[in-house]
């Protein structure tokens, strides 16, 4: 059986993870985790060749308690003449700065500080303490939250100019323990691990310990699992790479593609070309689901000639003619015309006013109109648009269809308005009802509503 510092130091040469000159600074909290790395390292500097220093952030959560932990690492390099570099991140002022969750926000400062630090100190690599069960819990929140990727935690990843590395991915929370005591290593617990405010904690407290119960090597077999997918993703994105040179334009802002060559590329390089220029236009920041890729491609292989899909952060994915934008700049005209998909859960306001949102729900909301779906029995995405030369829609109670703009002028409709009333069709362009006006006759009995409120 492998002794743990034979396991580290295996995963660190396989993955080459640490090269002879390397300045590394230890990301240390000064929990047992981190503490351990830091002893590591220190203990195999000469060995490694290697220069090390430490970088801790105080996110400013426990007040004094926090504070003390910066002191009581600081303490600890001074001691042994280790480079410190320490901060205090003001968490709560990025959440209110950004709407960010607790979690989110206190990554997103850490490691800002993590980058500026590490060109302070002229770092060239960042070691994080993220052990095998972080890695159990990661893939499994990823399968769990409809990631659009399930490889897990990687063993090096960019950080600026430097790299993030993650020596202890093959060890697990119970080696690191045991390293601590037979090398008296102190370190200081953080309260807020045990709490079930958080969905991390809630994995490492329920899911993990069933799943090390039902295999002790489960680690094992979820980092191959994870690596293996990492080696298959950057093999499939390299392909997806190379293919969409030839039919996209990127701009600072914007990626226009030509749709036709993109729906002759091979589906799984579709997803990776969509996720691609997405992590290119979000600046490689989360701010997107694999559901949000599944919206896109159905956009895209849609027969509609037009289209428009809403994203995070106000990115507008257009389709028009043989050509999408995906941009952030708006146009307050193309947002009068452009048609807008929705699929079940989303919502979208119009641009003449009013909101759509399709969701489950058995009543409709007081002062809301609303239509019923039947899920099986409607050919996605609902389209909400303005209307077009000879829509025709099959009223309730008629035989045959009647034209829409004939209906427009029977019922009076104001001719100013009728151009910014919002007209709702299937994928296959049906008319199924025009808000304010009439329903078709294809409203199906189902558990889903398409509610307009009008404001």
């Amino acid at each position: 059986m492998q002794s743990f510092k034979e396991m580290v130091k295996k995963f660190i040469h396989l993955n080459g993870l640490i090269q002879p000159g390397d300045h590394v600074a230890a990301a240390v909290s000064g929990g047992s985790d981190s503490m351990a790395l830091l002893h590591f390292l220190y203990e195999h500097r000469v060995e490694f060749a290697i220069r090390i220093s430490v970088i801790h952030v105080d996110h400013m959560l426990r007040g004094s308690e926090s504070y003390e932990d910066l002191l009581f690492v600081e303490s600890y390099c001074r001691e042994r003449n280790i480079p410190f570099k320490g901060g205090q991140m003001d968490t709560r002022a990025e959440m209110t700065r950004t709407g960010a969750g607790i979690q989110e926000a206190a990554r997103s400062v850490r490691y800002s500080f993590f980058e500026h630090a590490m060109s302070e100190l002229r770092a060239d690599k960042l070691a994080s303490a993220h052990h095998a069960d972080d890695q159990i819990e990661t893939v499994f929140m990823q399968l769990t939250r409809g990631s659009f990727t399930y490889t897990g935690i990687p063993a090096v990843r960019p950080l600026g100019a430097g790299k993030v590395i993650r020596p202890f991915l093959a060890v697990t929370k119970e080696d690191i323990s045991n390293y601590c005591k037979s090398h008296n290593i102190l370190y200081r617990e953080d309260p807020s691990n045990e709490k079930q405010d958080y969905t991390r904690n809630r994995f490492r407290h329920t899911v993990l310990p069933f799943i090390k119960h039902e295999n002790k090597k489960a680690h094992v077999h979820v980092q191959r699992f994870a690596a293996e997918r990492k080696e298959d993703e950057d093999f499939l994105q390299s392909l997806a790479r190379e293919e969409i040179k030839n039919f996209t334009t990127w701009g600072e802002a914007e990626v226009t593609l030509q749709i036709d060559p993109f729906k002759a590329m091979p589906l799984p390089l579709q997803r990776r070309a969509i996720q691609l220029i997405l992590n290119y236009l979000y600046h490689g920041k989360t701010a997107f689901s694999f559901l949000h890729i599944q919206h896109i491609l159905q956009l895209l292989q849609s027969s509609a000639p037009s289209g428009k899909l809403s994203l995070p952060s106000g990115l507008i994915v257009r389709k028009n003619g043989d050509f999408c934008l995906l941009s952030f700049a708006t146009d307050d005209v193309e947002k009068k015309r452009d048609p807008f998909f929705l699929f079940p859960g989303d919502s979208v306001y119009w641009p003449a006013g009013g909101r759509f949102t399709i969701r489950t729900q058995q009543d409709c909301p007081p002062e809301a109109e609303c239509f019923q779906l039947n899920p099986d029995h409607v050919k996605w995405p609902i389209c909400i648009r303005t209307r077009q030369d000879g829509d025709k829609i099959q009223l309730k109670g008629m035989s045959g269809s009647k034209k829409l703009a004939r209906l427009m002028i029977d019922e009076k409709v104001p001719l100013a308005h009728r151009d910014h009333m919002p007209v709702v069709t299937d994928a296959d362009g049906t008319v199924l009802w025009v808000p304010e006006l009439r329903k078709s006759l294809h409203e199906n009995t189902g558990h889903l509503l398409l509610i307009y409120e009008k404001e």
